[in-house]
């Protein structure tokens, strides 16, 4: 190709890039032009007053639903919850509230440990009748919620009945800073495993997983367990700085790719304070954003074994802009990539697994990429695990409790009951039938998952009209699927004593001492721990 030719070419590209942004602002415009025509005739003509407020923040709710699952728009008075986001941090006295009942008293759930409601006090059971004066009836949980928080240093006052004495008392406790740590609980396994349970990546998380990591090594830790299942992401900043605990000064954590920043890379800054120290990170379905970078980084660089099952699957960034009126904008600005390469973004945002982790990606669809050490990686979705190791599938059953807060409501009754407990405490058989007895008092729904694929056949039956021609065969399977309640939960004792032995402890103890219970009967931690290491 000639010169003359090279140079009518680049013209051409550049011309039609030209025009195309053309064409996209021109669209705007005219979009933006519609709208604002739409709204006037509305308030012009329409039959009732205009609710602007609310149409307006449903347009742009699902204008930008329609882009992605994480572009949201914050505006001023939720500003709040973008800082808890962010920091996980608020003004307040550090207390879970709840209240069932909207014209009842708030009760206090679960003080949170070293807490002003702690400090001053406040225990699981106790009953809020009055914040600053005013009465909690007819106050929804998220109003007194509102009204216990404030700007720390300054004072709120409470009228109390305390839970095991009835006694009505004034407490007026100040305000602080609230800050509900990452790393939720560490501990020694055994002799020689050293664990951490990670649940986010808010500011200075990668501080407190360094002071974890220098002080189990005190206790004789030689080998590392970092449990990210379950843990949603947060800062990427955060997971840089918690791989450069364990890779060298320098190393690629993660690259970013997006429209306005071009591509991005972010290696470790600071000095390592372990590069040899055996590790195995444990990820499932609930492990997403920087628990994926976090995954990914250390597989690529064949610093540890990922044991677990595939993780969620975000490979998005996302930032914070300023809108007008003090509101704000977290908006998806690129994709990241883990040094070998990857994206772990799912290849379609819709197709998800029922608890909304990427659905299953034909081998055709992924691509290969090669680890430090020359192992083969894919992407397409997701972290996969090193080693599969399979979590406990729980029983529509347990679910159930969970969900419709049987499990919670009982806690508050054993507290009632129950002034103090040992620290090795665990639900005796009284203790079980007694949980039964409540349970059947409550509604909700216990029935099997084969019982409710029963009860959906049926209907469909009944539309195509085989019901009756089927009415014996029906009613034999009906009969064999009942089940009452007490003989259903007797049937998952072993599988719902967990979930209450945890929210007791927690009552008592605080979250460390709930997650000691949890890994009681984590087996899918257990048989982690007896598979083997990746050699390196």
């Amino acid at each position: 190709m000639n010169t003359k030719s090279i140079i009518a070419a680049a013209a051409a590209i550049i011309l039609s890039g030209t025009a195309f942004g053309q064409s996209q602002s021109f669209k705007l415009g005219q979009w933006t032009e519609i709208q604002n025509s739409i709204l006037k005739e509305l308030n012009r003509s329409y039959v009732d007053s205009l609710p602007v407020d609310r149409i307006e923040r449903a347009g742009i709710n699902a204008m930008l639903e329609a882009l992605d699952p994480y572009t949201i728009y914050i505006p001023e008075e939720e500003n709040e919850d973008l800082q808890m986001m962010v920091s996980k941090s608020y003004g307040g006295i550090g207390a879970i509230i709840y209240k069932p009942d909207q014209n009842g008293n708030v009760i206090i759930n679960e003080p949170y440990k070293n807490s002003p409601a702690e400090k001053y006090g406040l225990r699981c059971g106790d009953e809020i009748m009055e914040i600053d004066g005013q009465t909690t009836h007819g106050l929804t949980s998220q109003q007194a919620s509102d009204k216990m928080k404030g700007k720390p240093g300054t004072t709120v006052r409470f009228k109390v009945k305390k839970v095991h004495t009835g006694e009505i008392v004034d407490i007026d406790i100040t305000r602080e800073r609230i800050h509900l740590p990452d790393v939720e609980y560490y501990g020694m396994l055994d002799s020689e495993t050293g664990y951490i349970y990670q649940s986010g990546f808010t500011e200075n998380v990668s501080g407190e997983i360094r002071n974890a990591v220098m002080d189990l090594k005190k206790q004789g830790m030689k080998k590392l367990v970092l449990d990210l299942r379950g843990n949603g992401g947060g800062l990427m900043s955060e997971a840089v700085n918690i791989v450069s605990l364990f890779v060298p000064k320098g190393s690629l954590v993660v690259s970013s790719k997006g429209k306005g920043s071009g591509e991005q890379q972010y290696k470790t800054t600071s000095e390592p304070i372990d590069t040899e120290l055996p590790l195995i990170v444990m990820v499932d379905g609930g492990s997403a954003s920087s628990s994926e970078i976090v995954t990914g980084a250390l597989q690529d660089l064949d610093r540890a074994t990922v044991m677990g099952t595939r993780t969620y699957g975000k490979g998005l960034v996302q930032t914070i802009r300023p809108l007008p009126y003090n509101g704000q904008i977290k908006v998806t600005t690129a994709k990241y990539y883990t040094p070998s390469g990857r994206c772990v973004q799912a290849i379609d945002y819709a197709k998800r697994n029922e608890d909304g982790s990427v659905a299953h990606i034909p081998d055709s669809l992924t691509h290969e990429f090669k680890t430090a050490h020359g192992r083969t990686v894919k992407d397409g979705g997701g972290i996969t695990p090193d080693v599969i190791v399979k979590g406990h599938e729980y029983s529509r059953l347990t679910f159930s409790l969970v969900y419709s807060n049987i499990i919670e409501e009982y806690t508050l009754k054993f507290v009632r009951e129950h002034q103090s407990i040992p620290e090795d405490w665990t639900l005796s058989d009284s203790d079980w039938k007694d949980f039964v007895e409540f349970a059947k008092t409550k509604e909700f729904d216990y029935r099997s998952s084969a019982r409710t694929y029963f009860d959906q056949v049926k209907k469909e039956l009944e539309k195509d009209g085989l019901s009756e021609s089927m009415k014996d065969q029906i009613e034999a399977m009906g009969k064999a699927l009942e089940m009452d309640k007490e003989t259903f939960l007797n049937l998952k004792r072993d599988e719902i004593v967990p979930f209450i032995e945890e929210e007791i402890m927690v009552r008592y103890f605080f979250q460390g001492a709930g997650i000691k219970t949890r890994l009681k009967y984590d087996d899918q931690l257990r048989e982690a721990l007896t598979k083997p290491l990746i050699s390196f």
